[in-house]
């Protein structure tokens, strides 16, 4: 079977337009029907579709094709469905509050994932394209192969447990609210995007093996370099996007103005790292200084209530439970007495 030429020799025109019907079909479904189910299983299935297309469009894709394809596969399969199968149980997509009803800022949405799955898809695009395939390859097994192999086993571990880890916290009434502080999250805050960077820096290890070794060179050199764009986007999306940044300080501030399990929080925080997994016990004796560079855990995630809290709110709910506190003591002082008269 030929190689297919599609649009360019590096699949990004025929990947993108893909990209691009696959969201608008579901997009259209979702603000039509205003239906949360399908937007995060359409971010997923959308890394399964290209590396398929990609792969089936290579001539005899070799060893190292196959694995970063399937790789990829695996893991936005398992996040289409993970995530699917939590908004069935959920019923609907809190994020699309203020969105649902608005065709324009929903359509912002859907635009956003579209760049996401074409960028982070990129190692793969481009590793299963003509301007790469041309060359020569290296035999599969690479120390870059391998380093890439263990870091997607185990970043694919962290992200699979530790979302199946939470949702079983979560899902027992007698958890809400509390903070989620077992199995993995005992190391790491969260362990699952720190699973999910290192599993595309993974992928990247792999699909850059070629242009490392010297065997491609080139225009296709530089473009296989540069797919390491996919894996750099996600991390900053993660980290100072839609992930710790809206999570973290902004968690933190609810937490301290509603009372809710502030003091444990404040101290789970203080032991735990942020994103890599680290002892407790040793991370807790950590400097300061080592926690805001080495560990990631930057001044804008760092919640201080004196700077950050709604003083006002928390006077309000201190105010509130003060007067609950006194009806409770004057409820238990009245059955006092009446127990007393009665005896």
């Amino acid at each position: 079977m030929a190689v297919v030429h599609v649009l360019d020799d590096y699949y990004l025109a025929i990947t993108l337009l893909i990209t691009i019907a696959y969201q608008l079909f579901f997009f259209a479904i979702a603000f039509s029907l205003k239906f949360d189910k399908l937007t995060d299983f359409a971010g997923g299935t959308n890394f399964v579709v290209l590396a398929i297309i990609t792969l089936a469009f290579s001539s005899q894709p070799d060893t190292r094709q196959i694995v970063v394809s399937i790789f990829i596969m695996l893991w936005g399969a398992r996040l289409s469905a993970f995530l699917l199968f939590r908004i069935i149980k959920t019923g609907k997509d809190d994020r699309f509050d203020d969105k649902r009803d608005k065709f324009f800022p929903f359509l912002g949405f859907w635009i956003f994932q579209m760049i996401w799955v074409w960028t982070v898809s990129l190692p793969v695009t481009v590793l299963n394209s003509p301007n790469i395939t041309r060359f020569p390859q290296p035999s599969f097994g690479t120390g870059r192969d391998i380093a890439g192999v263990v870091l997607f086993v185990i970043g694919f571990f962290l992200e699979s447990v530790s979302d199946v880890q939470k949702y079983i916290f979560r899902s027992k009434p007698e958890n809400k609210g509390k903070v989620c502080d077992i199995g993995l999250f005992t190391i790491s805050r969260h362990p699952n995007y720190f699973g999910e960077i290192i599993i595309q820096f993974g992928i990247y290890m792999i699909a850059v093996s070629p242009a490392a070794y010297g065997y491609v060179t080139g225009a296709a050199y530089n473009a296989l370099s540069a797919t390491v764009l996919g894996a750099i986007f996600l991390t900053v999306l993660l980290m100072f996007v839609s992930g710790l940044t809206l999570q973290e300080r902004p968690g933190a501030k609810k937490r301290y103005e509603s009372g809710n399990h502030w003091e444990s929080f404040k101290t789970y925080t203080e032991r735990t790292s942020i994103m890599i997994p680290f002892p407790p016990q040793l991370y807790v004796r950590l400097p300061t200084i080592l926690k805001r560079t080495i560990f990631l855990e930057f001044p804008i995630y760092v919640f201080d209530p004196a700077k950050h809290a709604d003083h006002g709110k928390v006077r309000e709910r201190e105010a509130e439970e003060g007067q609950r506190d006194r009806q409770d003591s004057h409820e238990q002082s009245g059955a006092q007495l009446l127990d007393g008269e009665r005896s």
